[in-house]
């Protein structure tokens, strides 16, 4: 008889233990920086594109010549070309 009731009473001891009075609770985080990132064009071709110059002797298809009217308008819109007297 004595047995039995050491084993209950190890029995609810042991059982009691892990008992909670409810959720376990989260530890606050600690508060850490932000990473932004952020994308950045940077357009250079101002700096190693220039007007195409046609000479009076140039034989030109008509695709060519509006490429290079394409070409030169956007480099004067985009980069501030002049027309130059050449």
């Amino acid at each position: 008889m004595q047995k039995r009731t050491l084993a209950l009473c190890l029995l609810a001891v042991l059982s009691s233990s892990c008992a909670t009075d409810g959720p376990a609770t989260k530890a606050a985080a600690p508060c850490e920086p932000q990473i932004v990132t952020k994308t950045r064009i940077v357009d250079t071709a101002c700096d190693w594109a220039r007007p195409i110059y046609v000479s009076k002797t140039d034989v030109l298809s008509d695709d060519t010549a509006r490429q290079i009217l394409a070409h030169n308008m956007a480099g004067a819109k985009n980069c501030g070309w002049k027309p130059s007297g050449k």
